[in-house]
This record gives structure tokens, C-alpha cells and sequence, in this order.
């Protein structure tokens, strides 16, 4: 039998086919993010995933040579994100140390915000909340946690089968404690050690509403990490800082504080609300708290066991006070935990982040 093939049909067929593979290219070179990954994104959720699950692995087995495959170290950004993820990983280490500490479990939750291209490669802007499990050496049966959020802008390159990070920036909880040094660790210990469990049920309703509105707008630390702040408010991170807008909104909205000519917040907050070293003298200097201790880290240790929710830690930096965070609760040895925002923290011991020796920690007593 003989098939015969029609010219014209033929021919239309092979131009089909040749259009197609041109829009193919095209589609391919205008959204190599929609090629790569596809339109629901998922495998760009599972390299981000990895990415973090690689990091806090090597927190867990402290282990750093587990961090380099990640970077591309052959660009300066990528060398620098490299180096920076090493310092905190081993900061993490040496505070664990110091503390008594091991970490258990590092359980991370993130969202994607956006994706988008950058040369050949792709710019991924995510949030990230990592909930850090631990427990006291001496004490390995009872697990305490806390949780880190933060906001990521990541530049990747696809190399071979994978991706590499040619560029990270985040504001990082750790940036001002990677210079930790274990001059007292051995009395610290035996301060922390001595520590007992806390009994909080007899504070008042004002400080337990004031905790609540901390635990609820912590943003991407909190139990609904994509919620986010409060937008009754003002976000003041990318001016400086929202610690003490944060800190002033509990203090109102939950704690009931009236607003006065200096402490309040209309359109915008009143130095004294949304300045870290304004909010402190405020609050000292009108009677509204008193000061407990102020000093270095050792010097203030055994004091900081007598602060209760809904108090307030100052953080002072070369003669200036940097931030502020919301007592909110205490771990199985009755070491006093915080929120805050910038860096977003749930329920974080309160010098994780703040072991520099320069740091001096202002302890304060809010007067509910």
C-alpha cells in the first residue's frame, strides 16, 4: 500500500510546530521563573525549605562545612552572606554553651512574597519563622522554645542540579553578639543553674493584657507568623526601628496606659513613642516605671530573675539605648524571656542577640 502525503498539509503542520517552539523560547527567556519552577511555585518553596533546613542542621550538629555548599564564595555578596551565616551559626554554639543549653530542634516556617529575576539568576523575598527548641543540660526532660522571625532578600544562580546564594540580606537577631567571649561563662552557669521554675499566676490583668498584645503582634515570631503588626500603627523598621512603637502599643492597648502630651500616638508616634532612649526616659522620668539594674550582662544576671511580664529590658550601645523589648514569660529555670520587633522574638531569652561585651542591659520595673 502506498500513503501519499499532501504538501500543503504538511507544510502547515511543520509551521505549527516551528511557531510553537519560537513562543516556547520566548516564554522561556521572558519567565525563566515560570519555566524553572512552574506557576505555583512549589519547587521554589522546596529549594528555599532546604536552603533553611541546611542552615539550622548545621546549628543543631555544629557543624559550619555544611554551610559552603550552599553559597556561590566566587562572587564578594555570596563570600559575605558565607562568612555571616558562619559567625551566627557558631555565635549560636557558643551562647547554647554558656548557657547550659542544647538545642533540640530547629522547626521553620516560611512564605514566599515574591520572586523576581535578576540577570540569570532570581531574587526571592521570603519571611521566615524559626522556632528553636532547647533544654538545660541538667534538665534534658523538659523542652523550652522560642521563635525568631525574620525577613529575607535572597539572590540565587542556578549551578548544575541545584541553586547557589550569590547575595542575602536580613536584619539578623545575632548581628550584635558575634563577638561573644567566654570570660565568665563558668559563674554565669552556676547562676543559671541555680534557676527555678516561675509562678506567674498572681500578676495583675494589666500586665497579662500587655503580654497578650506582645505575644499577638510580634510579628513573624508570632504563633500566625503572616500576620504581621498591628496596622493601626505605623511599621517604623525601614526609618530605624519599630522596637519601641512596639513596645508603647502594649503598653496602651494592653496595659491601659492613657496617652499623655509626650507619650502618644496620633498620626504618627511622639518621640517618647517610637524612640528606644525616649521611651525609656519617659517611662523613668514620669514615674510610670523605676529601674531595677543597670550594667553589664554579669553585673545584671542575678537581678534580671526578679523582672515579671510585662516589664521592659533596655538594650544601651555606646552610651545610647538601641532597643527595647516586653518581658512576656520565663523558661523551666526561670530565665526571663522577651518579644519585640526588629528583630521579631517570641517568648527569646533575653540576651540572645545581646552578648557583646560593650552591651549594657537596663532592667525596668513598669508601674501597672
Amino acid at each position: 500500500m502506498v500513503i501519499i502525503v499532501k504538501r500543503k498539509p504538511l507544510m502547515a503542520a511543520l509551521a505549527v510546530l516551528l511557531a510553537s517552539y519560537i513562543l516556547f523560547l520566548a516564554i522561556s527567556e521572558a519567565h525563566p521563573v515560570r519555566m524553572v519552577f512552574g506557576e505555583n511555585g512549589d519547587a521554589l518553596q522546596e529549594v528555599i525549605e532546604n536552603i533553611v533546613n541546611v542552615r539550622n542542621r548545621s546549628i543543631l550538629d555544629s557543624n559550619i562545612d555544611m554551610l559552603k555548599p550552599l553559597y556561590h564564595t566566587g562572587v564578594t555578596l555570596g563570600k559575605w552572606a558565607y562568612e555571616h551565616e558562619v559567625k551566627k551559626t557558631e555565635y549560636l554554639n557558643q551562647w547554647s554553651e554558656k548557657q547550659g543549653v542544647r538545642f533540640v530542634e530547629i522547626n521553620p516556617r516560611l512564605k514566599i512574597n515574591r520572586v523576581q529575576e535578576k540577570g540569570s539568576g532570581l531574587t526571592v523575598n521570603f519571611t521566615l519563622s524559626n522556632e528553636y527548641r532547647y533544654v538545660y543540660i541538667d534538665r534534658p526532660g523538659k523542652v523550652n522554645s522560642f521563635r525568631l522571625g525574620t525577613y529575607h532578600s535572597m539572590d540565587l544562580i542556578k549551578s548544575g542540579e541545584g541553586w547557589l546564594i550569590t547575595r542575602e540580606w536580613y536584619t539578623d537577631p545575632f548581628a550584635d553578639s558575634l563577638g561573644l567571649k567566654e570570660s565568665q561563662w563558668e559563674k554565669v552557669r552556676d547562676v543559671i543553674n541555680q534557676g527555678t521554675a516561675k509562678d506567674f499566676s498572681n500578676i495583675g490583668k494589666r500586665r497579662l493584657d500587655a503580654v497578650a498584645y506582645a505575644n499577638k503582634y510580634c510579628g513573624a515570631a508570632a504563633e500566625n507568623f503572616i500576620n504581621g503588626y498591628n496596622k493601626k500603627y505605623r511599621n517604623y523598621n525601614p526609618l530605624g526601628g519599630d522596637c519601641a512603637n512596639f513596645v508603647s502599643q502594649a503598653l496602651y492597648e494592653g496595659g491601659k496606659f492613657r496617652k499623655t502630651g509626650t507619650w502618644n500616638y496620633g498620626k504618627e508616634g511622639s518621640q517618647a513613642w517610637i524612640n528606644a532612649q525616649a521611651l525609656k526616659n519617659y517611662l523613668l522620668y514620669s514615674g510610670r516605671a523605676s529601674l531595677v539594674a543597670r550594667g553589664s550582662y554579669e553585673k545584671v544576671l542575678s537581678a534580671s530573675y526578679r523582672l515579671l511580664p510585662g516589664d521592659i529590658i533596655a538594650y544601651e550601645q555606646k552610651g545610647k539605648i538601641k532597643h527595647v523589648s516586653m518581658v512576656t514569660g520565663a523558661d523551666s529555670k526561670g530565665y526571663i524571656l522577651v518579644n519585640c520587633h526588629n528583630v521579631d522574638r517570641y517568648m527569646v531569652p533575653w540576651d540572645l542577640g545581646w552578648s557583646d561585651k560593650g552591651i549594657v542591659f537596663h532592667l525596668i520595673r513598669v508601674h501597672y
